[in-house]
């Protein structure tokens, strides 16, 4: 018979040895949080200072090259020579024409910020030229969107830290969530709108939302926002009107997202089309100036279409219902007679917003980097103040403001644009200082053109252009 003699002693090891490995993850997951919050508050503050520089930059642009300092009081060089519009462009295309031939041939290609996330280094100096390139160009009047500079800014600062937060505490996988706090923190500085940057981060980047994200990207957000408004101010980017939005608003923002989400679901697949067929090689080199020389040609008669669409919103949401009663002849004076008719300036916008369509796809297509989010939002809102004016002229007594109908449109066309209706409610309600009682009638409007613009894009969504809009 065997004896089988029962050591204690062994107990006795195992019980702190359990107690060790216990206290052991609960101090490592405590270091991790350490450092989680620590990288935070850094790159809040250093993405906030990079948004608020970046924005400085596009002013001196603006006044260099065009002798003005947009505004939502003066968001377009209306005052500036028509042939200053035109050589500013022309001039700026030639300019990123050669930086962006150089760059995509004769040294490291700077990735989306979307392929950032995934875990693709962004080299440092290629990433900064490119980043300046963007705001230079949208400084003399490119048409198409600044937001895509200061989100790769912050994914490559977050990429740098990482080096740093490794040594403190944190993993290898937590370098994507960074990437992309970073990236909405770097959006959030620019347009000071903290719950918008979060969104783009979760919504649009992460895919996925819990705690984790949730806190690091808001929390970063904040931060950068209140560090970029320090440095550029915090005054709204769009002016609207004060009347509240009544309940019967929720059928009229049904019409115009019905409307809005197909146009939005066209200029996705055209702004995807124009990405994936952009020029790269040396034909940049003249293809780009000609963009901006025919940018520069249609601001000659429209200076609305230069920039980034913020002159062409600002001028859909500055049509007042008294212009539109004037205008109709339900309040009329007699005295003024080069009053537009309501169909002259509903015309007008239908050609401005195609017109910007066409630039902004052109321009993407001849090879620059930028953004489709505040194009969007200037169809939107011409779309939406179109239809305002024609149920004005109707329906004169229903309580309807153009620009409401404008405000309806802006958030229907960007959220069918970027398949991201929560961003898009958001970004709107920040820049335009909206009260909370708005968000039921854009609401409905976001999901609404979400959904029918599934019908034109008819592929899998993808929020994100590679490489022209990141």
């Amino acid at each position: 018979m065997t004896t089988h003699v029962h050591d204690s002693s062994a107990d006795v090891e195992e019980k702190p040895t359990g107690r060790r490995s216990s206290e052991r993850r609960l101090g490592l997951r405590g270091r991790r949080w350490l450092a989680l919050t620590l990288s935070v508050i850094v790159l809040g503050v250093v993405v906030g200072c990079s948004s608020g520089l970046l924005s400085l930059f596009l002013e001196v642009i603006q006044r260099l090259f065009l002798g003005f300092q947009e505004t939502s009081a003066a968001p377009s060089p209306s005052a500036v020579a028509p042939w200053r519009r035109v050589v500013s462009v022309t001039v700026g295309g030639i300019v990123v024409a050669v930086a962006w031939w150089l760059l995509r041939n004769k040294t490291r290609r700077v990735p989306s910020v979307k392929a950032a996330v995934a875990g693709k280094e962004m080299p440092w100096w290629q990433t900064l030229l490119h980043v300046v390139a963007q705001m230079f160009f949208v400084g003399t009047g490119a048409s198409i969107g600044r937001e895509v500079a200061p989100r790769e800014a912050g994914s490559m600062l977050a990429q740098k830290w990482m080096r740093v937060g490794i040594a403190l505490g944190l993993r290898h996988s937590d370098g994507p969530l960074l990437v992309a706090a970073a990236a909405g923190a770097g959006f959030a500085g620019v347009y000071i709108s903290p719950l918008t940057g979060m969104f783009f981060s979760v919504e649009i980047l992460l895919k996925r939302i819990d705690h984790e994200t949730v806190l690091v990207s808001f929390g970063m957000s904040v931060i950068a926002t209140v560090v970029g408004g320090a440095i550029k101010g915090t005054a709204p980017y769009y002016s609207v009107g004060s009347q509240s939005f009544a309940p019967s608003l929720m059928v009229v923002a049904v019409l115009i997202a019905l409307v809005a989400g197909c146009a939005g679901g066209a200029f996705r697949r055209a702004t995807r089309w124009a990405e994936s067929h952009q020029t790269t090689s040396a034909h940049i080199l003249w293809q780009l100036p000609l963009a901006g020389l025919l940018t520069g040609v249609a601001a000659m008669w429209a200076p609305q279409l230069t920039g980034n669409g913020r002159a062409l919103a600002q001028a859909a949401f500055d049509i007042t219902d008294g212009f539109v009663e004037t205008a109709t002849g339900a309040v009329g004076d007699s005295s003024v007679t080069d009053y537009p008719s309501a169909f002259t300036v509903v015309a007008l916008l239908a050609v401005w917003c195609a017109m910007k369509a066409i630039l902004t796809v052109l321009t993407i297509r001849s090879g620059a980097s930028g953004g489709t989010l505040t194009p969007s939002i200037a169809m939107g809102s011409c779309i939406g103040a179109m239809m305002g004016i024609l149920l004005v002229s109707v329906v004169p007594t229903a309580g309807i403001h153009v620009w409401q109908c404008a405000m309806i449109g802006a958030v229907s066309l960007l959220a069918a644009s970027q398949q991201a209706p929560l961003m898009a409610l958001m970004m709107l309600i920040e820049i335009t200082h909206l009260p909370i009682q708005s968000v039921i009638s854009l609401g409905l409007a976001a999901v609404v053109s979400v959904a029918v613009s599934k019908i034109v894009i008819k592929t899998p969504p993808t929020t994100e252009l590679e490489g022209a809009v990141s």
